[in-house]
């Protein structure tokens, strides 16, 4: 019970800040202090930025934001990095203030827009700025959650972007996960946007015990000793012993080919799932770093016939799933696996990754937010956002592939992931569980269970589209000098300082290095920068022959034609192959011609796969319709190539450029001079050599450091005079003005928006039917996610084909202009979804068409989703012309089937 002082300290707070007071009276539970005192900083008119762990309830902060603006008469925007958390929000604050006051506006979705509380993705919102829109008129406050997106390095620019072109009047709110330089990102904030408070909260609400799961027994990560935690000295000696029986069966394999490789094994998902409900540590959700992991563990869990759920509650899980996919066509369920989907979530068994259809996992949200699903396997992407707490959180590996390489999960991914777990206001505790794995160092899972934090760094750039804009509304000037105070370019400032320290430091080093190289002879630097120029004159004539030797094998890969054979000399496809398709002429990483080997292998090589030039050494004709991904018809084409070499003795192309013959004569030169140097008949001579030798690599390593700094001084500027100069060129920007063809630009949004109004200005697209025109375009949204075993794109015309090559030869010469200018923005456009677009756009079903591509329905709906946001600014940018009409056609073609749908649901 509080004491009377602390009554009249809460009274007299409550007189001080009454919408907080009326704000706190709506919840069930007491605020934590940083809760409060980030509300009290909102109402006393301050931005705030909160960073606090996952789960910690920061969002309160943005609600009261929301509470405020509609208290006040006043309007709040509430932004998120994805649409699935706007949809919820929206959800959200309809239930709590009426859909009369709450909008919301996504790329697929526009209600309610001039509401007094509107829930966006921060695309839109940045779309808003620089369209200059009446709707934000009368804007008083803009929540950023998961500000922390800044750093990423596809959409944070656009975080940026919002938040130095805000109106002053706009107070910022910004909740962030915790990072290690929290301090550093509020000092920019208040340098930016003014007074800015900022609060970092490190303790969770509910306290997360770490524990590793070893076959079917649980153990504590950490166990308690005099000193403080410690890590389990149980679970320490169990690594030694598979490490020590590891190294004893090293190269005996047993019967039937296996080797041991460790006492203490991985639980299956069936003995894990069980394990947990014996503890009652369900809900879980158990993160896997695979969708076809994610898939295999539901369907593990189905074999095992494991039932979660009462009777009452698989009734209620399939009547809200039939409801909510009621809207999908009767013959697309079998292709979407909707049975199988239906019949887990009745076992209370789900499975949660981007390539599900975005219907199925609103289904799972949902059912896991009330309690209904027990076991959710997740890729990492669960973890962003969307709010779906768990009693536990399972990790079944400590690495993942991040699209390069598998690599150890980061400290902040760990607690990102972990931070799901102890449900607030539910749950006493959360747990943290990993899968014990052959060669798991537990002293590995304690670093990453102990360090709480990462740094947040900036990922800004300038873009065409951002460049027009701004020089639009401020002029060039103006513009150049707003983009000074990005928060780039305040990180790359601050690291100017250390840069300078370090090269007073080496300044004092060099005094010493010079004296003790000095020689009573002569001067003895102007000895040793002979030798070094010498050194230097070797190293250079090297790397100008390795320079040229690869310019001759590009040369010669250019060269190849669809049936060439030829010979792969080196690496793990080395030997026969013939040329399916030579590659893109215009690939930043060199030529990359695809091939099929002798041994029935497709792969697209690049340079390193060559040591010399490579020449034809024969034709095969290539079927028309050959398809590399099928296994008959790559076993059918390596037999004809096997056939057809007879004498394919190491076949040498070209003679390597040797360049020319003798020493270079400059050489010859500095030896002269070297042997008529005085220094060079003293007695301490190489002793003198070793601190000259110290003294030159340092400093031009000094010279490299100042160099540093003149590049970070104004990086961000100068890369935009850079931007402006490409405008220049093309007839976008004349000065400050921004001409016609500019202002198309202002209206593309997207990665190759240059592309885009390059395509429009030059007529590539006139002409176009609706589904070959959605085909192109698509070429300039779809990445491929496999790139090594693509095919030749395929399309469903030739003249669909033709517009497609010349799509690549733009984006070759504007990537020249590109790189006259130190630019490298544009990538190459990938065509690898078009003939799967245009058949949808002719109506062809679902079946056939995911039958055409390597995408889960999930992908094919976002991929859709993505060319229809292209092909909307296409239509409007393209003026009142034949391109217009053919846009709009293809978009409502386009929406059909799944793609037509658009969920607001929580």
């Amino acid at each position: 019970m509080s004491s009377p002082s602390e009554l009249y300290a809460r009274a007299r707070a409550d007189r001080q800040y009454p919408h907080l007071a009326e704000f706190r009276g709506a919840y069930p539970f007491a605020l934590d202090q940083f809760q409060v005192d980030a509300c009290r900083v909102v109402e006393d008119g301050h931005g705030v930025l909160v960073a606090a762990p996952t789960g910690s309830g920061k969002t309160i902060v943005g609600e009261f934001a929301v509470h405020l603006a509609i208290a006040t008469g006043r309007k709040c925007f509430y932004t998120t990095p994805i649409k699935a958390l706007s949809n919820q929000k929206f959800h959200d604050f309809g239930e709590r203030y009426g859909e009369e006051n709450v909008g919301l506006l996504t790329g697929d979705n526009s209600v309610n827009g001039e509401a007094p509380v509107v829930v966006m993705t921060t695309e839109v919102l940045r779309n808003m700025l620089y369209a200059g829109s009446r709707t934000l008129d009368g804007l008083g406050f803009v929540v950023m959650d998961e500000v922390h997106y800044l750093a990423d390095r596809f959409r944070g620019v656009v975080w940026e972007e919002v938040i130095i072109g805000l109106p002053e009047s706009v107070a910022i709110v910004s909740l962030s996960a915790t990072v290690s330089n929290a301090e550093e990102f509020g000092d920019w904030l208040t340098e930016v946007r003014g007074d800015t408070v900022t609060i970092v909260e490190e303790r969770r609400p509910v306290p997360l015990h770490q524990h590793v799961l070893v076959g079917r027994q649980m153990f504590p990560l950490f166990e308690s000793a005099d000193e403080g935690p410690r890590v389990n000295r149980q679970l320490e000696r169990f690594a030694r012993e598979d490490w020590q029986l590891g190294r004893m069966h090293q190269g005996r394999p047993k019967k039937g080919g296996h080797r041991p490789r460790t006492r203490h094994r991985t639980p299956s998902r069936v003995e894990l799932v069980e394990k947990l409900a014996a503890e009652g540590l369900l809900p879980a959700i158990c993160f896997v770093f695979s969708r076809a992991g994610c898939s295999a563990a539901v369907q593990q869990l189905s074999d095992a016939r494991l039932i979660l759920t009462t009777p009452d509650e698989r009734q209620e899980i399939e009547a809200t799933v039939d409801a909510a996919c009621a809207h999908l066509p009767d013959e697309d369920l079998h292709v979407l696996g909707y049975h199988e989907f239906r019949e887990a979530l009745g076992r209370g068994v789900a499975a949660h990754h981007a390539g599900m259809l975005p219907t199925f996992k609103e289904c799972v949200e949902l059912l896991f937010s009330r309690g209904l699903v027990r076991v959710v396997f997740a890729t990492e992407t669960l973890a962003l956002g969307i709010n779906m707490p768990a009693r536990s959180v399972v990790i079944e590996k400590l690495s993942k592939w991040n699209g390069e390489t598998h690599a150890e999960i980061s400290p902040g991914e760990y607690t990102q992931l972990t931070g799901r777990a102890g449900r607030r206001g539910i749950d006493v505790e959360g747990h943290a569980v990993v899968l014990w794995q052959a060669g798991l160092d537990p002293r590995q899972v304690a670093g990453l269970a102990s360090t709480r934090t990462y740094p947040l760094n900036s990922s800004f750039m300038p873009s065409y589209n951002m460049a027009v804009n701004m020089v639009g509304q401020v002029g060039r000037s103006t513009a150049r000098q707003l983009l000074e105070q990005s928060f780039a370019q305040f990180q790359a400032d601050r690291a100017v300082v250390g840069l300078a320290r370090q090269i007073r430091k080496a300044e004092d080093a060099l005094e010493g290095y010079a004296e003790s190289a000095t020689c009573h002879l002569g001067d003895f630097m102007e000895y040793a920068s002979m030798r070094r120029e010498i050194s230097d004159i070797e190293a250079a004539g090297a790397k100008q022959r390795r320079a040229a030797e690869r310019d001759d094998v590009a040369t010669s890969l250019q060269a190849l034609k669809r049936g060439d054979i030829i010979q792969v000399p080196t690496g793990r496809w080395a030997g026969t192959a013939v040329v399916l398709d030579p590659g893109a002429p215009t690939d930043r990483e060199g030529p990359r011609p695809m091939v099929l080997t002798a041994g029935r292998h497709a792969r697209r090589l690049a340079l390193v796969d060559f040591t010399v030039p490579v020449e034809p050494v024969g034709q095969l004709r290539i079927p028309k319709h050959f398809n590399p991904r099928n296994p008959q018809s790559r076993r059918d084409l390596a037999a004809l190539l096997r056939d057809r070499t007879v004498d394919l003795r190491p076949h040498h192309a070209r003679a390597r450029r040797e360049g020319p013959s003798g020493v270079d004569p400059r050489i010859t030169e500095l030896r002269r001079l070297i042997k008529e140097h005085p220094c060079h008949g003293c007695p301490d001579r190489e002793s003198h050599a070793r601190w000259a030798e110290r003294y030159l690599k340092l400093e031009r390593d000094t010279v490299g450091q100042r160099r540093r700094i003149e590049t970070r001084t104004n990086t961000v500027a100068r890369q935009f005079d850079r931007v402006c100069e490409v405008l220049d060129v093309l007839g976008y920007l004349e000065g400050d003005t921004v001409t016609p063809a500019g202002q198309r630009l202002q209206r593309l949004y997207g990665e190759l928006d240059l592309v885009v109004s390059e395509c429009l200005a030059r007529g590539v697209w006139d002409g176009l039917e609706p589904s070959d025109l959605a085909s192109v375009v698509s070429g300039l949204t779809y990445t491929s996610r496999v790139v090594e075993d693509a095919p030749p794109p395929r399309f469903g015309s030739r003249r669909a084909r033709e517009v497609a090559d010349e799509m690549t030869e733009l984006h070759g010469e504007l990537a020249h202009l590109e790189r006259q200018h130190r630019l490298r923005f544009l990538r190459s456009p990938d065509f690898g979804f078009a003939e799967a677009v245009g058949r949808w756009v002719d109506g062809a079903s679902l079946d056939e068409v995911l039958g055409l591509t390597d995408l889960a329905a999930g992908d094919f709906v976002r991929s859709m989703k993505q060319l229809i946001d292209v092909l909307a600014q296409v239509a409007v940018a393209a003026g009142d012309s034949p391109v217009r009409s053919s846009a709009r056609r293809a978009l409502e073609q386009l929406r059909h089937g799944v793609v037509s749908y658009s969920s607001l649901s929580a």
